[in-house]
């Protein structure tokens, strides 16, 4: 399958089961105190078997095609953590999953399972936005001893500072579709208007000047 119908099918499918909304007339209140023209809870899929097996069977394939070796798949908590069982099951690979922190109780673990020293672990993800707390797993990972293939995710916002961050930490990211081709399906199926696409666009380039503009 082409990457670019690969995409396009991911976004429309997100659309179609509401995982992701998008409202720029009436933006959406993040937890972080932003204002945004989206929100995105890719666990939705997990209720439809179809196309959660079209997720979970392209990041097979991404995995087959990108990684040579991979000996652990690993889910970032809370809502990878199906998405990464499944996958893992799929490829008859050992599971773990990592945890926003470390326990504060019994062995103190961030990371859940059993990691060997040396293993290569591929990461899974469902939602990329500024990366932090997708690269604090990544991080998790490599204090463990074992070696960090890359990560996939189901959707990323495209945000310049979470590309700059997986760059930087040397982290190889592969995401099954994007903010800026969700846009184009949106305009494509009526979703939004045309007029809106542009002011849509803008939101990533800066989510902060936008969000004072629209609070």
């Amino acid at each position: 399958m082409r990457m670019e119908n690969l995409e396009y099918k991911i976004a429309k499918g997100l659309l179609d089961i509401e995982a992701v909304k998008l409202s720029p007339e009436k933006p959406f209140l993040w937890a972080s105190g932003l204002h945004s023209p989206i929100y995105c809870d890719n666990r939705k899929a997990l209720s439809y078997p179809e196309f959660r097996k079209t997720i979970c069977e392209s990041m097979i394939e991404v995995i087959k095609a990108d990684f040579k070796k991979v000996d652990v798949i690993a889910g970032v908590a809370t809502g990878a953590i199906a998405y990464g069982a499944i996958v893992a099951e799929m490829l008859g690979k050992p599971f773990v999953y990592i945890r926003s922190k470390a326990k504060d109780h019994g062995m103190g673990n961030q990371v859940e399972g059993v990691l060997h020293q040396g293993e290569s672990v591929v990461v899974i993800e469902d939602l990329i936005s500024t990366g932090q707390s997708s690269l604090a797993a990544v991080d998790a990972l490599l204090k463990c001893g074992v070696h960090v293939a890359g990560m996939i995710a189901i959707f990323s916002y495209n945000f310049d500072r979470s590309r700059r961050a997986f760059e930087n930490a040397d982290v190889e990211l592969h995401t099954l579709s994007n903010y800026d081709t969700l846009i184009d399906v949106a305009v494509d199926t009526g979703y939004v208007k045309e007029e809106d696409a542009k002011m849509l666009k803008e939101w990533r380039y800066d989510p902060d000047k936008w969000s004072k503009d629209h609070e």
